[in-house]
């Protein structure tokens, strides 16, 4: 993962005249998101802006927040939602009042829950960043209410801020209406430079590999949303075409030992490294396999490396993956993964070229910009500024047209009851003073909220009903809206919309 301690995108910019006080809360204490956690209270503490960051303990980020000399301050809060969520609200709640801030901004599902469980905390302006949308990674019935619930949450957000034009679709299509803005992920391209034949043969040298020996790397969390799975059982095929190719999976996760037990020659497993910088310098070839992203950052950090890259044709992969950086394959597909690694592995010219314009691509992903435009997003919320024309989308597409798909969609005024009945059920809880009594009016009113829901979409009323016509001209009308200055043009490309997520 990057270390955020050298990382300062905003060094040569002058303080705020006038500054804000903002909480970050973000329940991932490491990877991907921690990263962006880091990046931004860090340029935020430069300008001048009193910040702070909530996390549960261990990670990596409570270092890069006390690296950067950003309060940390200690949020227990487990991954997946269960009965403690309650108490997690709870005690965001205290942490806000403590801290007392200008705004409050919610990175990834589990914070996005418990920070607007209870509405707004204390009132306080509220911004919510997914990173990924909380169905992304459900089934069944938790799907359904994962995305119920971000339709409700959305009420009690002052910005949803999306990291690309895919997360942002994806949002339009399962109905969740609310202020949108766009602030793709960066990279630091100061730390982040294009390596050489020299460079990749020091970073070999340093990390014990062959010389010579083709190499593919692929970077991030050992989980099935990674699609790490799908990338092992594709290397059979890479070395029967080049049998001395050799494959780096660096990272960690739950899926490390099911892989390890596949024993596929060629293959090493590398734990997670602070540093990146090393493994893709040493790579002829970057490798995701991802089954949904949003931007990740390692697609950024591979092109700023200058290394092409091979990854699965779905939104946020295909946002970086342009025609000439490398190569886009249908998820779940080893042999046309296979195909294209090969391919690349076999013939370093292609690679070569493809990983130059690559580094000249990475231009269009500069930290600085993410930073700026997020700062001043920020400042907007807060009723200090106005958000840049970049950031907005037209909230008419974020309008009754884009309210489509999802079991529980039923036109406005069912989802209005729903939200209704579970706003009372919270309500009630909140009377009874007790986390019991919390918990017992939030099933009440999801009951009741989920019925009268059901209700408006058997009786057809309301009217957010889109058809697949109107649905299909809101995102395109929304992507050409999204293109226009956000750190470059708008992706080419196509690829289905699946589920994003942003985290490495």
């Amino acid at each position: 993962m990057t270390d955020s301690r050298d990382t300062d995108p905003r060094d040569t910019d002058p303080r705020d005249t006038d500054p804000l006080r903002i909480l970050h809360v973000s329940q991932p204490n490491a990877g991907g998101v921690a990263v962006y956690v880091g990046q931004a209270a860090g340029d935020q503490r430069r300008r001048g802006w009193e910040v702070a960051v909530a996390c549960p303990p261990g990670g990596d980020l409570p270092e890069r927040c006390m690296a950067a000399g950003v309060p940390w301050l200690s949020w227990n809060a487990g991954r997946a939602p269960g009965p403690r969520t309650i108490l997690e609200a709870l005690s965001l709640r205290r942490l806000v009042k403590g801290f007392a801030p200008d705004v409050v901004h919610l990175h990834s599902s589990k914070a996005g829950l418990a920070g607007r469980l209870l509405r707004r905390p204390l009132g306080t302006p509220t911004i919510f960043q997914p990173h990924g949308w909380s169905w992304l990674a459900a089934t069944g019935r938790q799907d359904a209410l994962s995305r119920l619930w971000e339709r409700l949450g959305a009420r009690w957000s002052d910005a949803l801020v999306c990291v690309g034009i895919g997360e942002l679709r994806e949002g339009m299509r399962a109905g969740v209406r609310g202020p949108y803005r766009l602030v793709r992920n960066g990279v630091d391209r100061r730390r982040f430079r294009p390596a050489d034949g020299a460079a990749r043969l020091a970073a070999r040298i340093r990390l014990g590999l062959p010389p010579a020996a083709p190499l593919a790397v692929c970077i991030g969390r050992l989980t099935r949303q990674k699609g790490q799975d799908v990338l092992v059982a594709a290397w059979p095929g890479v070395t029967a075409r080049c049998p001395a190719a050799r494959l780096a999976i660096v990272g960690d996760g739950e899926d490390l030992e099911r892989l390890r037990r596949e024993r596929v020659a060629g293959v090493r497993f590398v734990p997670a490294v602070e540093d990146p910088r090393d493994w893709l310098s040493a790579s002829d070839l970057v490798v995701l396999p991802s089954r949904w992203e949003g931007l990740p950052l390692t697609a950024l950090e591979a092109i700023a490396t200058g290394r092409p890259l091979v990854g699965s044709d779905i939104p946020g992969i295909t946002e970086v993956v342009r025609p000439g950086l490398g190569a886009l394959v249908p998820a779940d597909d080893p042999a046309a993964l296979a195909e294209e690694m090969a391919g690349r592995l076999l013939s370093p010219g292609i690679a070569e070229r493809e990983g130059r314009a690559a580094a000249a691509a990475s231009a269009a992903y500069d930290i600085g910009r993410t930073v700026a435009l997020l700062a001043a997003v920020t400042r907007d919320v807060a009723g200090l500024g106005e958000t840049p024309a970049e950031a907005l989308v037209d909230a008419a597409l974020v309008d009754a047209r884009a309210v489509a798909g999802g079991p529980f969609h039923g036109g406005l005024r069912g989802f209005a009851g729903l939200a209704d009945g579970l706003e009372g059920g919270l309500t009630e809880g909140l009377d009874g003073g007790l986390a019991d009594g919390l918990a017992g009016g939030l099933a009440d009113g999801l009951a009741e909220g989920s019925t009268a829901g059901l209700m408006g979409g058997a009786s057809g009323e309301g009217t957010g009903g889109a058809d697949g016509a109107e649905l299909g001209a809101a995102e395109a009308a929304g992507a050409e809206v999204a293109g226009v200055g956000v750190n470059g043009p708008l992706p080419e490309g196509g690829g289905a919309v699946t589920p994003p997520n942003s985290s490495r």
